[in-house]
């Protein structure tokens, strides 16, 4: 039990550093702050989502619990994907201030239904 434990608080912790660090980003993007450059906000994210993705495989194998094998985790994979899709356009390839605003609300939606998949341990998440 102390492994899920261990497992369960590094990935829940990094969860809040990225989902905090991705919303301060797209109101840096909104504002046009030059903090977007700097080379530390390049970096963290990816070493936090390294650990997210790690924490998340970890929990996978404790519980035994697989996408595609398993609705929920699936769901929360799909969700995953959607997540990053919209960032990418929210926070570097949208094509204009408007599009990336609405990929960047997009995305944190996408967040907001995958933590809801993951309390309720249902692929429908929010929607039930």
């Amino acid at each position: 039990m102390t492994t899920y434990l261990l497992l369960k608080h590094l990935h829940v912790t990094c969860v809040v550093i990225s989902i905090s660090g991705f919303f301060l980003r797209g109101v840096w993007m909104l504002r046009d702050s030059p903090l977007l450059d700097r080379l530390w906000v390049k970096v963290v994210p990816h070493v936090n989502d390294t650990l997210l993705l790690a924490g998340a495989i970890g929990l996978s194998v404790v519980q035994q619990q697989y996408p595609f094998v398993h609705g929920w985790v699936t769901a929360k994979v799909l969700g995953l994907l959607g997540y990053i899709g919209f960032g990418m356009f929210a926070l570097r390839r949208g094509s204009s201030k408007t599009v990336r605003a609405g990929c960047w609300l997009a995305s944190l939606a996408s967040f907001a239904y995958i933590v809801s998949v993951a309390l309720t341990k249902n692929p429908a998440g929010f929607f039930v």
